[in-house]
């Protein structure tokens, strides 16, 4: 039966290369590349398989740097400057033809965002500058700000050779397609761009002249790659930031590029310059929209209705990007943590099976892993850390079938159930509420966190599809696992809200901010918000959204409050922050609670002087502490060696990927 996505999986042929279906894995980096010689292995060709094997169309790899010894900005970034890499390149483009799959990479120098101390020297640019990426850089390793060299026309033409000669060594290696990077504030874009540009050469000035040293690149890529070879181009729709490059010029760039271009890959923002302030825009957060950037691609169909545009930019499922397919708006749909907490969606949605995709939380666990840097890896697929282990994406069966009890069910509890039945032990989840979840249940409530929704949705019709014993309204306690005589037991119990010591706490207009978002209190007109952390502003963000008059106490200063958000909302502190003062909540800083009372908290300002703040409900959040103790009593309940505890109750702070993870690898090892 054919599937109910034919625009997601209608072929294309560009110059005689047949595109199998419209996906695109945007381009990630893996970690997993040689570090002393900045070259492919085979855990890289390993952790790309799993994409190929699932359906991808094509495969991209990001930041491949043309010259690593002058453009470096990742610990673990590709080099294509010799011809060396061309052989471990050809293992990387045969696994993917395994699975009539196209492997590729995107090619980039970053011109002014390599820092002195990698490379040794200034770093090359368009213009002499010094970036604001390199301020803070300076500032914070205590040196004097480096200036950028302006690139003469020996050093243009220079580059110019080196993207050809990347991307003729990626054909060498078997690729028949390159993703030149154009956007985000690289290189080339620091050419295109009149905020670094400042030129007053034949390659500064208008937008034409700006626009020279791109269609010098791609000049020279198709000369040496011939017309067998597909150019996919990445490319800023608006750089977002003030002085930088907007989308009426960039329409007019594009028009300028695009018969030297075969695919433009419309983004939009800058990477690591202003502090990462337009990161955002390329690399959404959980509180910004799904297909963030989706009007950008549509606008340059409109304007070049004969162009191949790839869209990119918080696509999570395919049912989406069908949709994005069918009216027009985009010839492809390439997403990255999208397919990296589920490299199979396409075989599930071509199988017509939605229900089964795993999703993305935009939580960026990947991009932090890649910071460390340690090897990728995604808060929702614990396989992809594992890649090497597990090569081919499947839990591997036991070679002894053994009674397992799971002891709570939230995420940690659910995955290690799924994945000890997937290894043929017979389980039991014990649940002392009536319904799974756990934590996910309350922080799946608020209406802006849609991305959390979905996966506890995923997780329950997975649950119901396995022939795990759930038993809900169950306590398993100590005396009742030790009658089991299990051989085997995961401890997945989770944490418990902080309950602070202050007179009132017990009232009944007084719970925990997510008890109270899910109705287990009435919630009246005048909230009153305890703390300062994600969780607080989550409940004091959601209140004022329903109209209610919100005031936010918190015991720190401004800035122990926003390293605090920072902190605990990762990549959605900013929008946390500026949806709540938006919303119109009002803060209370240096403030110390003294008591609740009815009608009212009683507060002591910074100088010691009391005074009342009025409030007919109160809302706590002072983070959680583990169930550890209650784990402590279940260790000798079946064989030690066979007992994990894992999730919340044995380490706080990793959130969800934390609690899968480390259930999945004690289910794995059991």
């Amino acid at each position: 039966m054919k599937s109910n996505y034919p625009h997601v999986f209608e072929p294309i042929e560009i110059r005689g290369i047949d595109f199998k279906n419209r996906t695109v894995l945007a381009p990630p980096s893996a970690n997993h590349t040689d570090t002393n010689h900045n070259m492919i292995t085979h855990e890289f060709v390993n952790w790309f398989r799993q994409f190929a094997r699932g359906g991808v169309c094509t495969l991209y790899s990001g930041n491949a740097s043309i010259d690593i010894s002058e453009c470096k900005d990742e610990e673990t970034q590709l080099d294509l400057s010799s011809d060396s890499c061309v052989l471990p390149m050809s293992w990387y483009a045969e696994m993917a033809k395994e699975y009539d799959c196209h492997a590729s990479l995107e090619i980039n120098h970053n011109g002014h965002n390599t820092a002195f101390e990698t490379v040794g020297h200034a770093p090359f640019s368009a213009s002499p500058m010094i970036p604001s990426s390199e301020l803070s850089r300076a500032k914070r390793l205590g040196r004097e700000p480096v200036q950028t060299i302006e690139m003469d026309q020996a050093k243009i033409d220079e580059t110019v050779n080196k993207y050809g000669d990347a991307a003729m060594r990626m054909k060498r290696a078997g690729m028949d397609i390159v993703l030149v990077h154009g956007g985000h504030g690289n290189l080339i874009s620091q050419f295109t761009s009149p905020m670094y540009n400042h030129r007053t050469d034949k390659y500064g000035g208008s937008t034409e002249n700006r626009a020279r040293f791109a269609l010098e690149v791609l000049d020279n890529i198709r000369q040496k790659c011939g017309e067998d070879f597909v150019i996919e181009y990445r490319i800023s729709a608006d750089e977002i930031a003030p002085d930088g490059m907007h989308f009426d010029e960039t329409l007019k760039l594009i028009g300028l590029l695009k018969d030297k271009v075969d695919v433009f890959n419309v983004s939009a923002g800058l990477h690591s310059d202003f502090d990462f302030k337009y990161y955002r825009n390329w690399c959404q957060n959980w509180l910004m929209p799904h297909g963030f950037n989706v009007h950008f691609a549509k606008s340059v169909k409109e304007a070049y209705p004969d162009t191949l545009v790839d869209t990119v930019g918080s696509i999570c499922d395919l049912g989406y990007a069908e949709e994005i397919l069918k009216n027009g708006w985009a010839d492809f749909i390439a997403m990255s943590r999208g397919f990296m907490a589920d490299p199979d969606m396409p075989r599930k949605y071509a199988a017509n099976h939605p229900e089964d995709r795993r999703p993305c939380l935009r939580c960026d666990f990947c991009a932090k892993r890649l910071q460390m840097p340690r090897v990728i890896n995604c808060a929702v697929n614990p396989f992809s850390g594992l890649t090497t282990d597990l090569p081919d994406g499947q839990v591997p069966k036991a070679p002894e079938k053994k009674r397992c009890a799971v002891v709570g069910g939230g995420p940690a509890g659910i995955v290690a159930a799924l994945t000890l039945e997937k290894r043929g032990h017979d389980v039991t989840l014990y649940e002392k509420n009536g319904e799974l979840g756990g934590a996910l249940i309350p922080a799946s409530h608020p209406s802006f966190k849609k991305d959390v929704a979905d996966y506890y949705k995923y997780l329950l019709v997975q649950a119901k599809k396995s022939n795990v014993d759930f038993r809900l309204n169950t306590e398993a306690t100590p005396e009742l696992l030790e009658s089991e005589n299990y051989d085997g037991i995961v401890i997945a119990l989770g944490a418990s809200p902080v309950v602070p010591n202050i007179p009132g706490i017990d009232k009944p207009f007084v719970a925990w901010g997510p008890d109270a978002e899910m109705g287990k209190i009435e919630v009246g007109n005048k909230v009153v918000v305890l703390g300062a952390g994600a969780i607080a502003y989550e409940s004091a963000y959601e209140f004022a959204k329903q109209g209610k008059d919100v005031t936010m106490i918190a015991r720190g200063n401004d800035e122990h409050v926003h390293m605090k958000l920072m902190k605990d909302g990762g990549p959605a502190y900013f929008e946390l922050e500026a949806n709540a003062i938006d919303a119109g909540v009002k803060m209370l800083l240096e403030t110390q609670v003294k008591s609740i009372e009815d009608g009212k908290v009683v507060c002591t300002d910074k100088d010691g002087k009391d005074f009342e703040v009025e409030a007919d409900t109160v809302v706590y959040s002072y983070g959680v502490k583990r169930n550890w103790e209650e784990a402590q009593t279940m260790r000798h309940c079946a064989p030690e060696t066979e007992i994990h505890i894992v999730g919340d109750c044995k380490r706080l702070g990793d959130d969800i990927s934390g609690a899968v993870n480390s259930a999945f690898q004690a289910a794995l090892h059991m």
